[in-house]
């Protein structure tokens, strides 16, 4: 079963409370142990989902819900780590993954199964899919192959490290773009200064948070912006219309995906703090 998210345009977000806020936007709960939960958003029709093997494999692909013979027959999906080594196997082939790595599969994949090395220390799966009409092979893209940006400055607290997995100067997709990114040390603020995507939606998953510690996650238009109080494995679905930026009580890193109309990175619309209201 998929959960169905529908979005909301920007002139309604003023109007709704802080849970109208989260049930929108939000997604809390999104890595089950031994199970795996896909959440559907009419937002550019991306799919987030999350498991965690402990004690089986989780086995998924059938495409009842979306209407195709199988969830992948007409998309493709990155699968990111972020927990203990792990394994994916699609179809007839299978995939060795270690933390912070990223698992592009292509269009057509039609059985998908999730397994951890160590029940103890299981690994976390995070993916996003998103819509294909291009076939481009499986390929495993390690912490190391991916390729760093260093970004931002120690100075005003955004220094970080951006490392671009599925991008099509490391592995080409459809229209998926998928990367992880790491603060520095001492830094809290992420995605600064901020941009809109208005070609483009973006989808964050925030992990490596201690229990106590949360993300404040600004959204919104410039001039009527909102907050969202994040924690440790939970994700945003951020439309083209919305800033996004935020700032964390402690240290974390994200996972970001986005889909839309291109995949160049750069094409964004900076907006100076000072406009944010």
């Amino acid at each position: 079963m998929i959960e169905v998210r529908y979005g909301a345009a920007p002139e309604t977000i003023g109007t709704m409370s802080t849970e109208d806020l989260r049930s929108t936007f939000l997604v809390e709960h999104l890595f089950p142990e031994d199970d795996i939960r896909l959440v559907y958003t009419h937002i550019d029709r991306m799919i987030l989902g999350g498991a965690v093997p402990v004690g089986k494999s989780v086995t998924f692909g059938e495409g009842t819900a979306i209407g195709t013979p199988h969830l992948l027959s007409y998309r493709e999906m990155g699968i990111a780590n972020l927990g203990g080594s792990g394994r994916v196997e699609v179809d007839r082939r299978t995939f060795d993954l270690e933390n912070r790595d990223i698992l592009y599969v292509g269009r057509g994949a039609q059985r998908l199964t999730l397994s951890s090395a160590d029940g103890v220390n299981p690994a976390r799966f995070y993916m996003t899919s998103v819509p294909s009409q291009v076939d481009y092979p499986h390929r495993l893209i390690t912490r190391a192959e991916a390729k760093p940006l260093e970004l931002g400055e120690e100075k005003r607290s955004n220094r970080r490290s951006l490392r671009m997995y599925i991008h099509p100067e490391v592995s080409p997709s459809g229209l998926l773009l998928m990367g992880i990114t790491d603060l520095s040390h001492g830094s809290v603020w992420n995605t600064m200064p901020p941009h809109l995507h208005e070609r483009r939606m973006e989808a964050y998953v925030y992990f490596d948070l201690a229990p106590e510690d949360r993300v404040i996650h600004l959204m919104g238009r410039p001039d009527d912006t909102r907050h969202l109080v994040v924690a440790d494995g939970e994700a945003i679905l951020s439309p083209a219309w919305s800033i996004h930026m935020g700032a964390g009580t402690g240290p974390y890193a994200f996972v970001w995906s986005m889909t839309g109309e291109n995949q160049e990175y750069t094409d964004v619309d900076p907006v100076p703090v000072s406009a944010l209201r």
